[in-house]
């Protein structure tokens, strides 16, 4: 077996380094924006459109071994959730109990659903939690839940 000369070697190496601490430099400074969600707990405080208020209602969301769930103005609901290193975000299907939920309480309960359904990415800017839709555009904005 041929040894490799040592000037090309050596440009593997640098090369090997170079990649290695350009992929740790990306590990160690993602910033707030792709926070780790899990065991974390939020209660909704704007949503991008509609005729309601969410601080009308009871709409929380929390995170806990990579699972989302929380009460959704009547019912309470559970599903998977994933994030990736660019504030990617998704979710599972979502099961929830099947309590009647009619006039405003049941119209918050869909757009809230449909909304969170729709999120494809996240932000954590200081104590604010924001899901955005596939667009980019703000659908769902939180406050820390007080415990």
């Amino acid at each position: 077996m041929k040894a490799l000369p040592i000037r090309r070697l050596a440009i593997i190496t640098v090369m090997f380094l170079a990649v290695t601490a350009c992929t740790l430099a990306a590990v160690a400074c993602g910033g707030d924006e792709t926070a780790d969600l899990d065991g974390t707990s939020w209660v909704l405080v704007r949503w991008n459109d509609g005729d309601l208020d969410p601080g009308d209602f009871t709409i929380t969301v929390d995170f806990e071994d990579g699972r989302i769930g929380g009460v959704a103005a009547v019912n309470t609901y559970g599903g998977p959730y994933e994030t990736g290193p660019n504030g990617e975000f998704s979710i599972g299907p979502l099961s929830s109990t099947m309590m009647g939920a009619t006039g405003d309480e049941g119209r918050a309960e869909r757009f809230f659903f449909d909304l969170l359904e729709s999120a494809a990415s996240y932000e954590v800017v200081g104590d604010t939690l924001t899901l955005f839709d596939e667009f980019g555009d703000e659908a769902l904005v939180f406050a820390p839940a007080k415990e």
